[in-house]
């Protein structure tokens, strides 16, 4: 299994704006074959800060998921969204939690 875990930054201010789209691409994440988890969550002391955790069964399926159009689009908002920082770690053959 593939964990991807990390941050993304955004104003506080936008967040309201930014949930529509953090939800549009979990949705379609989590649709993806060989998608097992797909989560973005709100800091409880740092509003700004959006926790994001994936898990994947193998590296052919990240691959389609960085193919994917929903990906594309969402990565196309960051501006718009004031996304200034995305801190983000892959570790491969990570066992699934039982």
């Amino acid at each position: 299994m593939i964990l991807v875990s990390g941050t993304i930054r955004l104003p506080p201010a936008g967040l309201a704006r930014a949930l529509p789209a953090m939800t549009d691409m979990m949705a379609a994440s989590r649709a993806e074959l060989g998608c097992i988890a797909y989560a973005y969550a709100v800091d409880l002391i740092d509003p700004g800060l959006i926790h994001v955790v994936e898990r994947w069964t193998d590296r052919a399926a990240l691959a389609a998921h960085f193919a994917s159009p929903h990906l594309a689009v969402w990565r196309a908002q960051f501006g718009d969204l004031g996304i200034t920082e995305r801190n983000l770690i892959l570790i491969e053959g990570v066992p699934e939690p039982t």
